[in-house]
């Protein structure tokens, strides 16, 4: 948790302008990055983990031969996933010419097992029917996390979109009626059904379907530079595609449709199509 902090606490420090160019950004165990000080980015990252750099304006930024979006201000951002275990090695080109590349280390994490008894069978082993329209719909919400908007409202740290007890956490391996399934790659909070659901951080709705098999209604906020939120099993949505949300905005409401055992909020973030931990992003 106070790693969390720290880490929020410095992104808020170079947004105020208080760490110059020159220095590295300091990483969630405070260690600096070694090599060109021009490239800002922590020394590691966990798996799940959202991570923020910054390099000169007008610099080009790729990792893995994937150039990666830069705002004007330098901003840059990516991702870790569950699994990764690979540094990530981030090449940049300055405004200059030159070049110099940099690398992040991933911090392994343990993860939970949950068993959720009492699904009905058809919704943990659909016929064939069923998988089609599921694999249709995913699609569909898949394609929504793939844009890459200039906007960068990812940089604002983000807020909890409901309070309450936390009944499931990202990474965690689910067990549906007996049947291992895939992890879970989400935050989940407890909370009454119809408790209105606040958005996290300013961005663009890019996807609201009330009626998917499976997640039941469905709202993809997108942050820019491919960072996105989506929120399953709500029982109202209150904006539709193209609409502009702000930070504490209510955006809909929480609810148990779709495959769902109880009312709760389940918030899963994306760096297009790898899955992150909005958990580490939270404050306490």
């Amino acid at each position: 948790m106070v790693a969390r902090c720290r880490v929020i606490a410095m992104l808020a420090a170079l947004l105020a302008g208080l760490v110059g160019s020159g220095t590295a950004l300091a990483s969630a165990s405070g260690s600096a990055v070694p090599g060109d000080p021009r490239i800002e980015l922590p020394a590691s990252a966990r798996q799940g983990e959202m991570v923020i750099g910054r390099v000169p304006p007008g610099s080009q930024v790729a990792l893995a031969g994937r150039h990666l979006r830069v705002d004007p201000e330098g901003w840059f951002v990516f991702g870790f996933g569950r699994d990764d275990s690979e540094p990530a090695a981030v090449a940049v080109q300055f405004p200059d010419g030159s070049r110099a590349r940099s690398q992040v280390q991933v911090q392994a994490r343990d993860w939970r097992i949950e068993r959720v008894d009492g699904l009905p069978p058809s919704t943990v082993s659909p016929n064939p029917e069923l998988q089609a329209r599921i694999a249709l719909e995913q699609a569909k919400v898949v394609q929504a996390r793939e844009r890459d908007d200039a906007r960068s409202d990812f940089l604002t740290p983000l807020t909890w979109p409901v309070r309450g007890r936390i009944s499931g956490v990202y990474g965690s391996q689910r067990i549906l009626n007996g049947e291992p399934r895939n992890p879970h790659y989400g935050l989940d909070v407890a909370a009454p059904d119809g408790t209105p659901l606040r958005a996290p951080a300013p961005g663009v709705v890019t996807f609201a379907d009330a009626g998917l098999y499976l997640t039941g209604g469905t709202l993809t906020l997108d942050h820019g530079h491919g960072i996105s939120s989506t929120f399953i099993h709500l029982s109202r949505l209150d904006h539709t595609v193209g609409d502009r949300v702000e930070q504490g905005q209510v955006i809909g409401a929480v609810g148990a449709t779709g495959r769902a055992t109880g009312p709760h909020m389940h918030w899963g973030m994306n760096w297009f199509g790898v899955r992150l931990d909005p958990q580490l992003l939270l404050p306490d």
